[in-house]
C-alpha cells in the first residue's frame, strides 16, 4: 500500500478554504482506498505553515499513477495551484 500526504500552504489566510475546496474534488477520483482532505489543527509551536493536509491510500504504484494520470487531477492543479505557497508531497510504502 502507498500512503500520499501532501502538505499545502495559502498565499493569503483567506485562500486556505478555497484550497481546501478545490483539493476536496481530488476525492472524486476513483483510484484511491481512502481519501482526507483536512485543515492543520497548527497546534505544534515549531511550524505553523502548513494549512492543508491531503492524506490518501493506494492498493500500489499503479493506483497511484492512475489517479494522477485522472484529468480531474490536471483541472484541481490547475485552479489550486495559484492559491498556494508551499505544496510538499510524500508517497511511502507502508510498513504492515
Amino acid at each position: 500500500m502507498i500512503r500520499h500526504i501532501v502538505f499545502f500552504s495559502a498565499r493569503e489566510g483567506e485562500d486556505v478554504e478555497a484550497v481546501r475546496a478545490g483539493l476536496m474534488t481530488l476525492g472524486d477520483i476513483p483510484h484511491s482506498r481512502l481519501f482526507e482532505v483536512t485543515l492543520n489543527t497548527k497546534v505544534d509551536p515549531l511550524c505553523d505553515k502548513i494549512d492543508v493536509v491531503v492524506y490518501a491510500e493506494f492498493e500500489d504504484e499503479g493506483a497511484l499513477a492512475a489517479y494522477k494520470a485522472h484529468p480531474l487531477y490536471a483541472q484541481t492543479t490547475s485552479k489550486v495551484k495559484p492559491l498556494r505557497e508551499l505544496r510538499y508531497s510524500a508517497d511511502v510504502v507502508a510498513v504492515a
